[in-house]
């Protein structure tokens, strides 16, 4: 096997909007590199996209809790448990990536839509 092609074959769909077989190329490679950041990350995005949501959220947790300063694994955490409608569990994460990167909008606007969903707005 040929982790390195087999990465960018899976970039490659996943770029091209094929979520599940990225997924597919990117669960031997994490089993054989399981600290390897960089492909748990598009694994987790892979699984978001593809709506495989715990699958997603087990990676992502997993990065955060190796890096509690990777903004964007708790971002795409945060983006997860809402997906998920676990709405304060995602806040927190959000919050947290959004406090690390303040000038990112989409950080921004993400805790703001999750703030909403917490105090009972739509």
């Amino acid at each position: 096997m040929d982790l390195l092609a087999d990465y960018r074959r899976a970039t490659l769909f996943f770029e091209i909007g094929d979520a599940t077989e990225a997924a597919r190329l990117l669960e031997p490679i994490v089993e054989a590199e399981p600290n390897n950041a960089s492909v748990r990350q598009l694994l987790a995005r892979a699984y978001f996209k593809s709506a495989q949501l715990n699958r997603a959220e087990e990676h992502l947790q997993e990065l955060v809790d190796r890096d509690p300063s990777d903004h964007y694994a708790h971002h795409v955490l945060g983006r997860t448990l809402e997906r998920l409608n676990r709405y304060p569990d995602a806040l927190r994460h959000l919050r947290i990536a959004a406090a690390m990167h303040s000038d990112n909008h989409d950080y921004r606007t993400a805790v703001s839509r999750v703030e909403n969903r917490v105090s009972g707005g739509r």
